[in-house]
């Protein structure tokens, strides 16, 4: 994903109760985000994202949220949240992609261990090239997963970004906009996520020359040092060049630091997909009412 989010900026009621204008600031600031390319990152935005969904539950419960729904004849509100902005459908997706994320890292981190054992018990190098060719066949695999997740989240941000609103109360526009948005950036941050993982097993030569130069003996200090550089990419070079003890050493390194990387996304999916039910269990009941 390049560029920055596609967040429009939020303008809610003037006589807002405190969560709202919390979700606006919040908004706004993600408006502002640049892609994300580390697992560090990455994790940021999970966390962002999982503090608005909280923010958008107490929106959906607040007594004047409630007091718009219960206005509206002929359950049209209702329609225009289920139909008209197609945030059920979004939702019900959101979820989809946090759990196969989930699954897909689980898978991940499996084979990252496995490699990691290939190297600790290593009966000569052949051994470990057989090792290292099973983690790239994984690899690629979870690259094509990936790949058919990303278009179909472009798919439902494009629906999402080409859905209008109707002339209706303020503050149930405020609020359609406010899940529609939030629902963006997550779904962007998704994207952002399933890129890191679908990184190529073959660096480009550019990319490999940096890498290989960070990876140097008394250069390993500066490399844990650089922002923007992807764990994924770092392992990658290593196991291109596993050819004598001290390359080993780092190639283990790098995985060990891999691992942590695949622990901590992990976990920021798991906290999210607390809210992102409880918002969507929300959205049921008032479609219900």
């Amino acid at each position: 994903m390049s560029g920055k989010y596609r967040v429009r900026s939020v303008s809610l009621p003037s006589r807002s109760h405190p969560t709202t204008l919390t979700v606006e600031e919040e908004l706004n600031k993600l408006k502002a985000w640049e892609a994300l390319s580390t697992s560090g990152s990455i994790c940021n935005g999970l966390l962002g994202v999982e503090d608005l969904y909280k923010y958008v539950d107490e929106f959906l419960n607040l007594a004047s949220t409630q007091e718009v729904l219960s206005r509206h004849e002929n359950g049209k509100c209702h329609n225009e949240l289920l139909d008209g902005s197609e945030l059920l459908d979004g939702s019900v997706r959101l979820l989809d992609v946090c759990s196969i994320g989930r699954d897909i890292l689980l898978r991940f981190r499996e084979q990252v261990q496995a490699l990691q054992s290939a190297f600790r018990r290593r009966k000569g190098y052949s051994s470990i090239d057989s090792s290292v060719a099973t983690f790239t066949c994984f690899r690629k695999k979870m690259k094509k997963d990936a790949k058919k997740l990303i278009a179909s989240l472009k798919q439902m941000d494009n629906k999402l970004g080409a859905s209008s609103l109707l002339d209706q109360d303020q503050h149930l526009s405020a609020l359609i906009r406010v899940i529609r948005e939030v629902n963006v950036i997550n779904c962007s941050i998704f994207q952002s996520l399933l890129m890191f993982l679908s990184t190529s097993s073959k660096p480009k030569q550019s990319r490999w020359s940096l890498v290989s130069k960070l990876m140097h003996k008394g250069e390993i200090a500066c490399e844990e040092k650089q922002e923007n550089v992807n764990e994924i990419e770092t392992v990658d070079a290593a196991l291109s060049e596993v050819s004598d003890s001290e390359k080993v050493k780092i190639a283990q390194k790098r995985l060990e630091a891999l691992e942590m990387s695949i622990d901590d996304l992990g976990n920021c999916l798991e906290r999210l997909s607390r809210p992102l039910i409880k918002s969507r269990a929300s959205l049921l009941n008032i479609i219900s009412q």
